[in-house]
């Protein structure tokens, strides 16, 4: 009793778990080591769990006394359990005018513990729920964004493909090109010929007597 009375059901604050795994105390190893996996059972915030135990566990498994039937309506039994919370807060601060001094008022404390208890306990078990609902919005809010994204890929395909055709059909056919934009070669005369045969012969001799001239210098 004595070490439950001492554990907290709260974690401790977050430097008091950061300051333990300094650089120092990581190369020292002081540094705790991770826990390890449970197997069987396990001890949080001073309760006992089991591995096997449900999610949300049933009130007659923590000692707690059930204040409605087990086939019940949500809606309706978290309304009458906020009725019941306001309706004895007024009678714990009329016993706190009247004879603050009496058992009544531990009491009534204890009544609206329970109360709260199964308020908290009817709304963990919407958790489930609400996962699955989390879930389900997740998933159609990727949905949907693949969705857009593709359609917006889609778009700017139909713009590439419509612009490649538009630039298709403005190409000009090789049969509709202007005939005066080719040019014809224009026949040479065999005088002509002859003509720069010799002019290319005689620069080549005269190449030959400079080549002939720079040896004999030498």
């Amino acid at each position: 009793m004595a070490e439950a009375a001492h554990v907290s059901s709260l974690p401790l604050p977050p430097l008091q778990y950061v300051n333990l795994y300094t650089d120092e105390n990581v190369q020292k190893g002081h540094a705790p080591a991770p826990p390890k996996c449970a197997i069987d059972s396990y001890s949080m915030f001073g309760s006992q769990y089991h591995t096997d135990d449900p999610i949300i566990r049933p009130l007659e498994s923590q000692g707690i006394r059930r204040l409605y039937p087990q086939n019940y309506d949500h809606k309706r039994e978290l309304k009458k359990l906020n009725h019941s919370i306001i309706v004895n807060f007024l009678d714990m601060i009329d016993i706190l005018i009247r004879c603050p001094d009496t058992n009544k008022r531990e009491e009534k404390k204890e009544d609206i513990n329970l109360l709260f208890i199964h308020t908290h306990h009817l709304i963990n078990e919407f958790r489930p729920h609400q996962a699955r609902e989390t879930l389900r919005v997740m998933l159609e809010v990727q949905k949907r964004q693949r969705i857009e994204t593709t359609e917006r890929f889609q778009k700017q395909l139909e713009k590439v493909m419509e612009m490649l055709q538009q630039t298709t059909s403005n190409l000009p056919d090789t049969v509709d090109m202007d005939c005066s934009l080719i040019i014809k070669p224009e026949p040479i005369d065999e005088d002509k010929k002859v003509e720069l045969a010799d002019e290319k012969e005689e620069h080549c001799f005269g190449l030959d007597r400079i080549m002939c001239d720079i040896v004999d210098q030498m």
